[in-house]
């Protein structure tokens, strides 16, 4: 899921080298072409892309625009956005913080073309002892994924107290083996997503201190589209989100229907319709377009991703040599702007979501 890799610094750098000087190319540079790979990954809130392709939707609205989408699932979530970053897919699911300091930051101008949930509850810091709050975590350790989303929860939350970073000790411990790791007398504190944190949550002595609810529209989960070829095709655009909105059309009708997709979506991500409902319940879907380009459109997108590149430049993952933290340019609608604006890797473009709250794709 939403992980990261112990040798990121090395992989970014590998990946400035294997891009290249297309890196320094403008975004007209892409060609017209009519066959797009995407990739995605098993999260609760990007399944439908799983049901669009498997129902025959994405298909539908691929053939509408002349073109072929092949989806495929790639179960290292990380090496997903590598592959994207190396050029090996058009597109691919991943989080703001993630598109910003993987691709953005590796120099692939890139274009958030459906912004579709924010984490609202998924993402949660745990601790041993029933009744304990998020102060007593001073001076634990604390095990999680290190510079994940599930590290920047835990800053923000400590941050909010006026405690630092440093007032904990992290324990870098990958997805797999964080439910291990809290079983042990060991470990008193973790820092985890959904599935995983429903599991914690069902030990005897866990306590839940702090969730991704009390950081609305900070972790965010995209659909990110390289800008190059969604220039030179925006019938990709139209397809990926035509396809999008009809299968979330599906889903969330209250009819028999709806509860089929819900249950197919359940399945392919290993779990029930019960467990996987409970991973809807904390994540705040943008069930129609209008949602989605009314919280694109807002100011406070703005102020959270200037959050998110702080932490990311604080860690040393806002690129090779960056200097500041506005090395790297994140373009939003209506002329809104963080970063060096010579250099706008990272774009907020509600064009075509607002095409499907208007009824025009």
């Amino acid at each position: 899921m939403r992980l990261r890799l112990k040798d990121y610094s090395l992989r970014l750098c590998l990946l400035v080298m294997m891009v290249g000087g297309s890196a320094a190319l403008p975004a007209l540079a892409a060609a017209e072409k009519s066959s797009f790979n995407v990739a995605w990954s098993i999260y609760v809130g990007w399944m439908p892309w799983d049901y669009a392709d498997q129902s025959g939707i994405l298909k539908k609205w691929a053939t509408k625009y002349g073109i072929k989408i092949k989806l495929t699932q790639v179960n290292d979530y990380v090496e997903s956005i590598n592959q994207y970053t190396a050029g090996q897919f058009d597109a691919c699911v991943m989080t703001n913080m993630d598109m910003l300091t993987i691709p953005a930051a590796g120099g692939v101008d890139s274009t958030a073309l459906i912004v579709g949930d924010f984490s609202n509850g998924n993402d949660g810091v745990v601790l041993k002892g029933k009744g304990k709050k998020l102060e007593d975590l001073k001076g634990q350790k604390v095990n999680l994924v290190e510079l994940s989303v599930s590290h920047y929860l835990l800053v923000r939350g400590l941050t909010g107290l006026g405690l630092r970073e440093r007032d904990v000790k992290i324990i870098n411990t990958s997805d797999a083996d964080v439910v291990a790791a809290f079983s042990t007398p060991a470990s008193t504190a973790v820092v985890t997503w959904k599935p995983q944190l429903s599991t914690i949550l069902t030990m005897p002595d866990a306590q839940l201190v702090f969730d991704s609810s009390k950081i609305p529209g900070e972790i965010l989960d995209l659909m990110v589209v390289n800008t190059a070829t969604l220039t030179a095709n925006p019938k990709l655009g139209k397809a990926l989100v035509g396809a999008w909105y009809e299968t979330l059309a599906a889903m969330l009708k209250n009819d028999a229907a709806a509860k089929a997709a819900q249950t197919q979506m359940a399945k392919a991500s290993g779990t029930d319709l019960a467990g996987y409902a409970s991973q809807l319940a904390t994540t705040h879907l943008f069930g129609t377009p209008t949602d989605a380009y009314q919280f694109t459109m807002g100011d406070s997108i703005v102020k959270n991703m200037d959050l998110v590149r702080r932490f990311s430049f604080e860690h040393g993952i806002l690129g090779q040599g960056a200097g500041s933290v506005d090395a790297v340019g994140i373009q939003f609608p209506a002329g809104k702007f963080l970063g060096d604006v010579h250099n706008a890797k990272m774009r907020f473009d509600p064009t075509y979501m607002k095409m499907a709250m208007d009824g025009t794709l």
